[in-house]
C-alpha cells in the first residue's frame, strides 16, 4: 500500500466514523417524535422522505443520517 492509498484509507475512516446511520420504522408520529428530538440536538444530518412500507403495513421507513459527535 502506497503512502497515498494509506493516507486516503485513514481520511476515509475518520470520515466514516463521524456519522451514525440508521433506517427506523414506525408510525409516522412516532418517527416524527424522533425526528424532532435528533434535530433539537443538532446531531440530524440527513433525513430521507418517509416511504410506506406497503401493504397492510402502515408504518414508515426513514433514513437518518446522524454526527456522533
Amino acid at each position: 500500500m502506497t503512502t497515498r492509498e494509506r493516507a486516503y484509507a485513514k481520511a476515509n475512516n475518520q470520515r466514516a466514523a463521524q456519522f451514525t446511520e440508521l433506517w427506523i420504522v414506525g408510525r409516522p408520529e412516532d418517527i416524527a417524535v424522533m425526528v424532532r428530538a435528533a434535530s433539537a440536538s443538532g446531531r440530524l444530518v440527513y433525513l430521507s422522505p418517509p416511504t410506506p412500507m406497503g401493504g397492510d403495513d402502515t408504518r414508515h421507513r426513514r433514513y437518518l443520517r446522524l454526527r456522533t459527535h
